[in-house]
């Protein structure tokens, strides 16, 4: 194997796209919605595009995930287009600059950093491997400060992450200079004593303090997840689906009782509600 990636018809595919693209910018011959689009504008379409992926895979259809994919795709050749028109970079930037870095980051399967060297065997686990990663990414962060500037491992976490996920990824930064609970059982217990500390600014009808300490729960729920190694945002996402099912099936109930969730008192309600909960656990959802 050399570094030099052989010609193939991925690169022929990337490269048709690539071409695409410029035709769509062309300022005299393209299309005038892509024309206006700057590397600001599209932020928000790239955010609903990365949703609809995960949306793809969760309903596990071939067709569809590569269909948004392709989605996802184009709007990185979007940026870099619109970038090589303002001369910063161009879509083989982007491509060399991601290849450095996990060469760079993955020393137990490129030892001397470059694709000549891959082949040797690696004995590292999964968990020893991200260790090694954030430890390389810490590295990367003090080289890259100039002298007079603290470093922290808090450094360049976006903060447009989503809530749950900024979350996970500070307190994986966190736990990689071993600032980190030792046990799930010490998360737990933090988690309780949260939860009495929510309950007691319920008491007192502080909503500033509630606002603080809802903050502090859903933080360590963030934090039990990662040691239980669950990912938050699935887990919550499989939740909503599971409330969602549920609820359609309480509506469907009450219909078939002649009534609606609007008109059924609580404990109807509730009778409901366990009764979809069994009905889901005896179908395997």
């Amino acid at each position: 194997m050399t570094d030099q990636y052989p010609e193939n018809r991925h690169a022929a595919s990337l490269a048709k796209l690539a071409h695409l693209m410029a035709c769509l910018r062309d300022p005299v011959h393209g299309c005038a919605w892509d024309r206006k689009q700057t590397l600001s504008s599209l932020t928000r379409h790239t955010l609903e595009e990365v949703y609809e992926v995960i949306d793809a895979v969760e309903q596990g259809d071939p067709g569809k995930i590569c269909d948004e994919l392709g989605d996802l795709l184009f709007q990185v050749v979007f940026y870099a287009r619109i970038a090589e028109e303002e001369g910063q970079f161009d879509l083989a930037a982007v491509a060399d600059t991601i290849t450095r870095k996990l060469l760079h980051r993955h020393p137990h399967i490129f030892p001397d950093g470059s694709l000549v060297s891959f082949g040797q065997p690696s004995g590292l686990t999964a968990d020893e491997v991200e260790r090694n990663w954030e430890l390389i990414k810490n590295a990367e962060r003090e080289a890259a400060a100039s002298n007079n500037t603290p470093v922290s491992v808090m450094d360049d976490v976006a903060r447009a992450l989503p809530a749950i996920e900024r979350a996970g990824k500070l307190q994986k930064r966190a736990a990689s200079v071993g600032f980190d609970w030792q046990h799930t059982s010490e998360v737990l217990s933090c988690l309780q004593e949260e939860i009495a500390e929510l309950q007691e600014a319920l008491v007192n009808q502080d909503k500033q303090a509630c606002d603080h300490e809802l903050g502090d729960v859903l933080f360590t729920c963030v934090n039990l997840a990662r040691h239980l190694q669950s990912d938050p945002e699935t887990a919550l996402r499989m939740a909503n689906q599971r409330f969602e099912r549920r609820f359609r099936d309480v509506e469907q109930r009450a219909r078939l009782a002649g009534s609606s969730v609007a008109d059924s008192d609580a404990v109807t309600l509730d009778q409901y509600w366990q009764a979809a909960k069994e009905f889901e656990n005896n179908n395997d959802y």
